[in-house]
């Protein structure tokens, strides 16, 4: 997040804070992030997150206003946190940070109807002015260079494009993707989870029959190419 940091002086007073909770693997951005965004004095973080589980637990917990959170983080990704959130509460606006400015994550994160998608070398003010905004689910995305309207992207939805399109897997099925690719066993996944060996070895099974992929190095590399997770996890085998 580009450090702009001149304050936006609203008329807010402290009873009329925004609460936001803020998620992002390494403490020192979100650390970062909670003082610049305080300094504006209608903004008060109350929770912060360094995966997207926790993100979501926080949400349903504190039930903020807002949720901030990057879309690469470990456990759970922004994008499937983000669903799982608006499934959940869908009064709550959730906005994602990118370090790219991808079409596939800005037509997914429109397909789940987040409030705003915004890369990290945006400015404080970008970010500010998103947190502030009451816009409905059927608003804008503030990226790299522009505003675009989500219609804009409605050839995204045609039935042409979704022929074309990744097969979904479910909420479950994607938290035990991310984890599989993430290198943990099955005995961990079923730990993180909270559910039993074999219910994480059906899910592993689902997996690989409806992907057609029938090892963990390929579960990785496909987890890698639809931005699941980052490149560069070691593959390990099972």
């Amino acid at each position: 997040m580009s450090l702009d940091t001149k304050p936006f002086h609203a008329s807010h007073t402290s009873s009329d804070s925004i609460s936001v909770v803020l998620a992002d693997d390494h403490m020192v951005v979100r650390q970062g992030l909670k003082a610049l965004l305080e300094i504006e004095g209608d903004i008060k973080v109350i929770g912060e997150a360094e995966d997207g589980r926790r993100a979501v637990e926080l949400t349903r917990e504190f039930r903020p206003a807002v949720v901030v959170m990057d879309i690469m983080m470990p456990k759970m990704n922004g994008l499937e946190a983000a669903r799982q959130i608006l499934k959940d509460l869908p009064a709550t606006r959730v906005i994602l940070l990118s370090a790219h400015n991808d079409d596939a994550y800005i037509e997914e994160a429109s397909r789940i109807k987040v409030a705003g998608y915004l890369i990290k070398q945006s400015s404080l003010a970008a970010l500010s002015k998103l947190i502030r905004q009451n816009q409905n689910r059927e608003g804008f995305f503030n990226t790299a260079n522009s505003w675009h309207n989500k219609d804009e992207k409605r050839d995204a939805h045609s039935p042409q494009t979704l022929k074309k399109k990744a097969i979904l897997l479910s909420s479950r099925e994607m938290e035990i993707l991310q984890l599989i690719a993430e290198g943990r066993a099955n005995k961990q996944v079923a730990s993180d989870l909270g559910i039993s060996i074999k219910t994480v070895e059906k899910h592993r099974q689902n997996l690989m029959t409806k992907l057609n992929i029938h090892d963990t190095a390929g579960l990785t590399r496909y987890a890698i190419s639809k931005g699941i997770i980052e490149s560069g996890v070691q593959l390990i085998e099972f």
